[in-house]
């Protein structure tokens, strides 16, 4: 469904990218890992096109992402992306947040559009929160608003970048939980992460990425519980045992 061949993404003289190659097949869990500032979210934006690439190719479903093309928008409706810091409209409910989407990008009739967006706030468990804004909400039921506002789309595949980064510990359960859902009904997920124990319990594979470069990739268990790079070692060792 996703493939990047040979990616080079620069920004000025920083090379972020350094001939990222990988694929994501329909309905597969894959998560990136690495230290920050390795080009982890960068990969996710020049996805769904946020980010223009500098050479090298993006293919979602054989179409190639250029964000100058307006075409970009047709890859955004099938590729969502949910971020680290919920991006909802504070002056809008969460119904609004959820179904804004549908009604202004894809045209959908409101009434239409509502009554999905309904069945998606009650299926991140917030449907008595339909008529609540974002400033009322914890920070997990802003992520899980923003995950029912991604879903609205009716993608074939979501990004999500670092979705519990900016989540008080207590609250970051609530929204794995959302996310492992849906990995059990199929949606094809690409997520940059720092929970180990997600990774290993729900992603297929797993990238980790140092420098611009995929280090090692591989099966999540695998990769996760016995990883063959040095440098994977040592960052798993920081992330599973800091000082």
């Amino acid at each position: 469904m996703i493939e990047l061949k040979d990616v080079h993404k620069s920004f000025n003289t920083h090379h972020v990218l350094r001939g990222v190659s990988a694929s994501v097949a329909k309905g597969e869990v894959v998560c990136i890992i690495g230290p920050s500032g390795s080009g982890k979210s960068t990969i996710l934006r020049c996805i769904n096109g946020l980010e223009s690439y500098d050479t090298g190719e993006i293919l979602v479903e054989g179409h190639k992402v250029d964000r100058n093309s307006p075409s970009i928008v047709s890859v955004r409706t099938q590729v969502s992306m949910v971020f680290q810091r919920f991006n909802l409209f504070p002056h809008r409910t969460a119904l609004e947040n959820v179904i804004e989407g549908p009604i202004f990008v894809k045209k959908e009739p409101r009434l239409q559009a509502v009554e999905r967006g309904r069945h998606l706030l009650a299926q991140v468990g917030l449907a008595e929160k339909a008529n609540a804004y974002p400033p009322q909400l914890s920070g997990g039921q802003q992520q899980r608003v923003a995950i029912a506002r991604a879903l609205a789309m009716q993608p074939k595949a979501i990004l999500f970048d670092e979705p519990t980064s900016a989540l008080d510990p207590e609250l970051v359960g609530e929204v794995l939980g959302v996310m492992r859902k849906l990995a059990d009904d199929g949606m094809t997920m690409v997520v940059v992460t720092h929970e180990m124990g997600f990774a290993k319990e729900v992603a297929d594979r797993v990238l980790f990425i140092d420098g611009g470069t995929i280090v090692e990739q591989g099966q999540a268990r695998e990769i996760l519980n016995a990883p063959q790079h040095a440098r994977t070692k040592d960052f798993l060792r920081r992330v599973t045992h800091p000082l």
